[in-house]
């Protein structure tokens, strides 16, 4: 749909899509709204989405497809599973504190049973990488082999998600990427195989008792 237009409408439309959804409630922000700021007559906008919901969909998949090739292009040359893991949730924290308005979006403004009928929802490059760490990381003995691997990833991307609006919610008074690797490490410690922990743990008492 967005290869149809032209430049200079694409990135009218994609400003004006980015503060109307950032800024409003989602069911009270419209078409002729976007139209308004962009510029666009309400037809063209019309005729290429015929709603809002495929209108904010199409640029939010744009946004996420950046985010995934900023991760693709970091993840180059890491062989460690925990630093993978810890590159992976530090850049989407850093994507997010850049572009806000995308993390309102996404966070706080789509109704998730509306946008996860839609095919965009998925993101299957994004969240097949993720996927295809973890499950390397449980084939490995690292991580949790007792869920499944989509449970590990919902548990990383929910601590995103919470980091990220709480940081709106307190006013933004600390950097979320400055914060990255402390959270982190409490994100790992939930991801972790426990029996590695118990291992460990073992040993320790072990070496404490010889």
């Amino acid at each position: 749909m967005l290869d149809d237009l032209n430049e200079d409408i694409h990135q009218r439309l994609e400003r004006a899509v980015l503060e109307v959804f950032s800024h409003s409630d989602f069911h009270k922000a419209s078409i002729r709204e976007i139209a308004n700021k962009a510029g666009v007559s309400f037809t063209t906008i019309y005729k290429h989405y015929g709603s809002k919901e495929r209108l904010v969909f199409a640029f939010v998949d744009i946004w996420m497809g950046k985010l995934t090739d900023r991760i693709i292009d970091h993840l180059q040359g890491i062989e460690n599973l925990k630093e993978k893991l810890r590159k992976v949730f530090w850049l989407q924290l850093d994507y997010y504190e850049k572009h806000e308005g995308l993390g309102r979006i996404v966070f706080m403004t789509l109704p998730m049973k509306t946008w996860m009928v839609d095919e965009t929802f998925a993101q299957p490059r994004m969240m097949s990488l993720m996927i295809d760490v973890l499950r390397q990381g449980q084939k490995e003995g690292v991580f949790n082999p007792h869920v499944r691997a989509a449970v590990l990833l919902d548990f990383l991307m929910g601590f995103v998600q919470r980091s990220f609006f709480m940081w709106i919610l307190r006013g933004k008074q600390e950097s979320l990427s400055e914060q990255a690797n402390i959270m982190f490490e409490m994100v790992w410690q939930g991801m972790a195989n426990p029996e590695n922990s118990t291992q460990n743990s073992r040993t320790d008492s072990n070496n404490r008792e010889t």
